[in-house]
C-alpha cells in the first residue's frame, strides 16, 4: 500500500504548524489522537493507500505513534525543514483539522477510546499494537453508523474549482459504486 506522505513527522509538523497558525498549542495527546484519526480516515477516503508509515500502540490514555512519542518526548525537536505534502495529503489534513481541530485533547481521547480496535488493544495492555485494518474498518462502517462518528464526506470537503464560465464548482475524485464502503 503506497504512502501519501513519506514520514509521519511531516504530518506532525503540518499539525503543529496549523495549530500555531490558529493560535493554539497542540498538546501531545491531541496530536496523537489526530494522527490516529488521520491514518484511519485517509484510507477510507483513498482506498489502497495509507497517509503515512506509522504504527499505533496503546498508552495509558489511548493510541500513540511510538516514534513520534519518542521524538517529541521533550518538546518539538529542532527540524531544519519538513517535506512538502502533496496536495491530496494537505487537503485531507485540512479537512480533518477543520472537523477535529477545535476538540480538546480530552474530547478526542474520549472519542477515540470508544473505537472498538482501541478498546480491544487497550484491554490487552499498554504497548499493544492497534491493527491498521481494524482502524480503517471501524472508521468506514461501525463508527459512521452506530457511534455518530462523521462519515469521510464530513471530514474531507470537496475542492472548489472554477468552471469555464467562472462558476464555483465542488470537485471530488470519482470512485465507482461499491468500492471501500461508499
Amino acid at each position: 500500500m503506497p504512502f501519501a506522505v513519506g514520514s509521519c513527522l511531516d504530518v506532525v509538523v503540518w499539525f503543529n504548524d496549523r495549530a500555531l497558525g490558529d493560535g493554539e498549542y497542540l498538546q501531545p495527546q491531541k496530536l496523537h489522537r489526530l494522527l490516529y484519526l488521520a491514518q484511519a480516515y485517509f484510507t477510507v477516503a483513498y482506498p489502497r493507500s495509507k497517509l503515512m508509515p506509522a504504527v499505533f500502540v496503546t498508552d495509558d490514555f489511548g493510541p500513540i505513534e511510538p516514534n513520534v512519542y519518542q521524538a517529541f518526548a521533550y518538546g518539538r525537536p529542532h527540524m531544519l525543514e519538513s517535506n512538502a505534502l502533496s496536495e491530496t495529503a494537505s487537503h485531507f489534513l485540512d479537512g480533518l483539522w477543520r472537523r477535529f481541530g477545535n476538540a480538546s485533547a480530552e474530547q478526542l481521547t474520549r472519542k477515540v477510546a470508544q473505537h472498538a480496535p482501541v478498546m480491544e488493544a487497550m484491554a490487552k495492555g499498554r504497548g499493544e499494537e492497534i491493527p491498521f485494518d481494524a482502524m480503517v474498518a471501524y472508521c468506514a462502517s461501525e463508527a459512521a453508523q452506530r457511534r455518530g462518528a462523521p462519515s469521510v464526506d464530513k471530514v474531507i470537503r470537496p475542492r472548489m474549482l472554477r468552471s469555464q464560465s467562472g462558476k464555483a464548482v465542488a470537485v471530488t475524485s470519482w470512485t465507482p459504486k461499491g468500492v471501500a464502503g461508499r
